[in-house]
């Protein structure tokens, strides 16, 4: 195990170069002048020499990618223009709120999606695994944004059982999170159901069932366990779009996470905020990935890393 962490350790380090490398190239690409956008139409020229010289704009490219390395490795991941706080500070401080919501997502998800992939596999053609086959196929279909707009509309509007939108106690949370964790439904129940299909016709499961054990072990503790690592592979994939891209849910339900806040960059071309919201968001995904293929050696033991 430990010579698996340390290679992919290893592997980390050229993903995350090419990432600082996109992100400071950010800078570059974007229309128009950043220091512009910065202070405004109406300064004068010299205000703008000032600020550029002050961010290092004047200096060569490879100085300002040295700089900016350096930086992010000091934990710097520079100002935001419109706050006037370490862009880093505004992440941390929004990042519970994102992590919240995608936890909540994802055990809506799990819960909903596993339990309906096992029932399929357990009793295929039913009228019941048909009905799920048929919902599964309409959550992968409809987007994000309709579907929070439409609980919206019958939980909030009509219903008056929820909150439409902010941020409090449990109430606030079950409309994101059932947005955020529709998709996966989707994906997870297929998943399990095609893998569970596969292991349920295994010799073992056969020779559990001769020695009179009762189904519901057989399908939960035998089966099940052996057709877990895929079902990983998804939970931690969705997991980490999740932490990572749930800017549109967080903007529909005035989430105040992370996706929001790099929203509010990207439309107030607050750069510096962007960049460092990249690198971050870049940063979890990676560690949840890695996180991920460390569990698989946990659930499904014909996994070995030695």
């Amino acid at each position: 195990m430990s010579r698996f962490l340390l290679q992919r350790i290893l592997l980390l380090v050229p993903t995350l170069l090419g990432v600082l490398l996109v992100t400071f190239l950010l800078l570059y690409v974007a229309p128009g002048d950043p220091v512009q956008a910065m202070v405004g139409e109406r300064a004068d020229p010299e205000t703008l020499a000032r600020l550029r010289a002050e961010l290092r704009l004047d200096d060569p490219l490879h100085q300002q990618f040295a700089h900016y390395v350096s930086g992010v490795v000091r934990g710097d991941l520079g100002t935001s223009y419109i706050t006037r706080r370490p862009i880093l500070q505004d992440l941390l401080e929004r990042f519970p709120a994102t992590l919240r919501l995608a936890g909540a997502a994802m055990l809506f998800a799990a819960l909903v999606g596993i339990s309906i992939g096992i029932y399929g596999a357990w009793r295929p053609g039913t009228w019941a695994d048909r009905l799920a086959a048929f919902g599964a196929y309409l959550g992968v279909s409809f987007p994000v944004y309709w579907v929070g707009l439409i609980l919206i509309l019958v939980f909030a509007v009509n219903l008056r059982w929820l909150p439409p939108s902010g941020s409090g106690g449990l109430v606030y949370l079950i409309l994101p999170a059932l947005t955020l964790g529709m998709r996966s439904v989707a994906f997870l129940s297929r998943m399990t159901r095609a893998a569970m299909q596969e292991v349920l016709q295994s010799d073992f499961v056969r020779t559990a069932r001769a020695k009179g054990l009762l189904e519901s072990r057989v399908v939960l503790s035998h089966a099940f366990r052996n057709a877990l690592l895929p079902v990983v592979t998804v939970l931690g994939l969705d997991f980490g779009s999740y932490l990572t891209g749930s800017i549109l849910t967080e903007t529909i339900f005035s989430w105040p996470g992370v996706g929001r806040y790099v929203l509010n960059a990207i439309d107030k071309r607050d750069l510096p905020a962007v960049q460092g919201s990249i690198l971050f968001l870049s940063l979890v995904f990676v560690i949840v990935n890695l996180i991920t293929d460390i569990l698989y050696a946990r659930v499904d033991p014909r996994v070995a890393y030695d």
